[in-house]
């Protein structure tokens, strides 16, 4: 695993998260933001060593069993079942995340969590 699979892995499924009906953004978490922060002034001080970027409201690891766990986290429209939109999202993530890694030919299984942070 590289930073750079997980990076397209996490671009792939917040492409595919705000392109959901429903879907207002995402949302990260305090401790993204906090290793977020962290992450620039590591990335300030070594000046010009590889970092790795997290995306906004997305997280993902590789699992034991040789998969990827992606944690979506999204702030959904008001209007929109949040059950709908929160199913919608997590099918149309593991779609993404599975199409990117089948183009590099790393079929492997995939798990989506959902979790909607607020209506806006």
């Amino acid at each position: 695993m590289t930073a750079f699979h997980r990076e397209d892995i996490q671009q792939a499924a917040a492409a595919a998260a705000l392109a959901a009906p429903g879907v207002a953004g995402l949302q990260p978490a305090l401790a993204d933001r906090l290793a977020l922060a962290a992450t620039r002034v590591h990335h300030a001080m070594t000046a010009g060593a590889a970092s790795h970027h997290e995306v906004a409201g997305i997280r993902c690891r590789h699992t034991p069993e040789g998969g990827w766990a992606v944690e979506v986290r999204c702030i959904l429209h008001a209007d929109r079942r949040v059950v709908d939109v929160a199913r919608q999202v997590r099918e149309d993530v593991r779609n993404a995340v599975t199409a990117c890694l089948t183009q590099r030919g790393a079929v492997r299984p995939v798990t989506v969590q959902v979790t909607v942070t607020r209506t806006v």
